[in-house]
């Protein structure tokens, strides 16, 4: 079995090169015999035997690959297939993001101090809002701070729940239906007018091929000095290793069982993408948690990407 003991000097020297951060938490295992004393375990470390059993695995669901006339529908069913979804869980699927505030501490933050007016209004844009499980939460806990937020989503249901949450309020937040992978989005916002943006396990729902081109959007509509917050599924996470054969569309591209699409990222695709829009790379890391079901005593390993670039104030 792999190990998941994390020294203390590694962690250490991890932190002090900036591979991970203190938000992540200090709940690490030493002990494999204490594996089910806790539901999750931060900073968890792969040896050479996992990662080449995971990578056999990702081959081996990757040798068959979905009919290429199904993979362009899927392409082209994108927001129908996402409606579809929210239309059968509504706003029961996703738990609020109140830990946004820890991993992401720039949402609370005030405005730069170069800022001449001290009244002006944090303007913050989440896509692929869903149903508002970002969105609420800040709004909430901005209740007093000049915070707007905006929401977009492909799903027209996902955006129609979320306005008729008891919580939306106009004068703090707007939620409107966009496919951001279209030439033009005409958002309710102008080119450089957003503090900043948030990409939230949404990027990887996104065609490979169009995902430079929702960055490089991103980029356009974020003021000098704003900043991307971004967060998505890593390469042999979980969900990933779970996939059958003939869910493959390209490499690292899967289809759910309900028509829905998922990527799974590295750190350099990520910083890559980012970089060539003309980002300033803050933060690029590797979260690898171990997840465990005490009851029925199974370990879940995870793996997510999460990162922050900003875009020059000059």
């Amino acid at each position: 079995m792999p190990r998941e003991n994390l020294k203390n000097k590694h962690f250490q020297k991890m932190e002090e090169t900036g591979e991970v951060r203190p938000q992540f938490g200090n709940r690490v295992l030493q002990e494999d015999s204490n594996v089910f004393q806790h539901n999750a375990w931060d900073h968890v470390q792969w040896d050479e035997e996992q990662e080449q059993q995971a990578r056999k695995l990702v081959e081996n669901n990757s040798v068959l690959q979905i009919d290429k006339n199904l993979i362009q529908t899927l392409n082209e069913d994108v927001a129908k297939n996402w409606d579809a979804f929210y239309n059968v869980h509504q706003n029961r699927f996703f738990k609020d993001r109140h830990w946004l505030f820890t991993e992401f501490t720039e949402i609370i933050e005030p405005l730069s101090s170069t800022k001449t007016d001290t009244c002006s209004t944090k303007n913050i844009l989440e896509i692929g809002c869903g149903v508002g499980n970002s969105v609420f939460p800040i709004v909430e806990h901005c209740k007093n701070d000049n915070v707007f937020v905006y929401g977009c989503d492909f799903s027209e249901n996902a955006v129609n729940i979320l306005k008729e949450h008891e919580e939306y309020k106009p004068d703090r937040c707007h939620a409107f239906v966009c496919d951001v992978t279209s030439e033009d989005w005409n958002p309710p916002f102008a080119p450089e007018s957003l503090d900043i943006v948030l990409l939230i396990f949404v990027l990887d729902a996104i065609n490979p091929n169009k995902m430079q081109h929702v960055i490089n959007q991103v980029y356009k509509y974020l003021k000098p000095g704003g900043m991307v917050l971004f967060r998505d599924y890593g390469r042999y996470d979980l969900v990933q290793l779970r996939f059958k054969k003939g869910r493959c569309l390209q490499d690292n591209f899967y289809a759910r069982g309900d028509g829905t699409l998922v990527y799974f990222f590295t750190r350099e695709e990520v910083k890559t993408m980012f970089e060539s829009a003309g980002f300033v790379e803050k933060q690029n890391l590797i979260d690898r948690r171990l997840q465990v079901n005490r009851g029925k005593q199974i370990k879940m390993y995870r793996v997510w990407i999460q990162a922050k670039y900003m875009k020059p104030l000059s």
